[in-house]
């Protein structure tokens, strides 16, 4: 019984990963190789990395670098306008509200790793 709520949720993690994946390529962010399918076959820990791919943490440094890069250059936008050496309001609202979305899908992510660890705590094998 133990071993089937764990494919289970082994499942729902690897589709809620595979969606999120999809929404970050929408976005025009680097893709997270989470498991990946070498990953997840193979059983390898979340920390090491597949032969084709990266880790989990890596990848999840990598798009903090990237969140983190877009809020700063729209911070820097916004001063531009706010200081008069920029007249593109247009354009510094969109990098502020790219970076906003980009914070608010990362902080999805995070809710779903923290979540799916909570349930992998949480089954008794």
């Amino acid at each position: 019984m133990g071993i089937e709520v764990a494919s289970a949720m082994g499942a729902q993690i690897r589709a809620d990963l595979a969606g999120l994946q999809n929404s970050a390529q929408g976005m025009g962010m680097p893709a997270l190789n989470a498991l990946g399918a070498e990953g997840a076959e193979s059983g390898l820990a979340a920390g090491e990395s597949a032969e084709a791919g990266t880790g989990f943490a890596d990848s999840m440094k990598q798009v903090l670098q990237s969140v983190n890069e877009q809020d700063r250059v729209a911070g820097e936008r916004m001063a531009d306008v706010d200081s008069g050496r920029s007249d593109d309001l247009v354009g510094a609202m969109l990098s502020s509200q790219e970076a906003n979305l980009s914070f608010s899908m990362l902080m999805q992510v995070r809710n779903k790793v923290v979540g799916a660890m909570d349930e992998l705590i949480k089954l008794q094998l």
